[in-house]
């Protein structure tokens, strides 16, 4: 019986610069969004374009270098998987978020002003951490625990 495939490869921009928080355990974890543009002409011959944005999410090394040297407005690919988490927040209400857990991650275009080498970065071979462990304390009611 197959296993399947959750495979994910994007190229878009950053929306804002990432953030590197770091877990009790004293890993790294990156998060920022990337926005992909998809555009057609109607029936009306009228052109249209969408924006999506997707979460991303960089563990360990690779996050470190995505914190270091990615930047608001910066092009990148990304590769990944797709994943959902659900928690509970402090109101007691099942919060759900979908994102991509980033295995590879490639600075596209010219240096920001970070000056980021134009290469890739694989993410270092090591276990997913477990939901525990990417929790972490001391969130917002809001925000995505990590």
């Amino acid at each position: 019986m197959a296993s399947g495939l959750n495979k994910v490869l994007l190229i878009g921009r950053l929306g804002k610069d990432p953030e590197v928080r770091y877990t009790t355990t004293g890993g790294s974890v990156a998060t920022f969004s990337i926005a992909t543009n998809e555009n057609w002409t109607d029936k009306n011959g009228q052109k249209q374009e969408r924006t999506e944005w997707h979460r991303i999410v960089a563990w360990g090394k690779l996050g470190e270098i995505c914190g270091q040297y990615l930047s608001k407005g910066r092009e990148a690919f990304v590769e990944g998987r797709l994943q959902t988490r659900e928690w509970t927040d402090k109101e007691g209400h099942k919060r759900y978020t979908t994102e991509i857990v980033a295995s590879n991650v490639q600075f596209l275009g010219g240096a920001s002003e970070k000056s980021a080498p134009s290469n890739d970065f694989a993410a270092p071979s090591f276990e997913t951490p477990s939901m525990e462990a990417q929790a972490g304390g001391g969130m917002m009611d809001d925000e995505v625990p990590f």
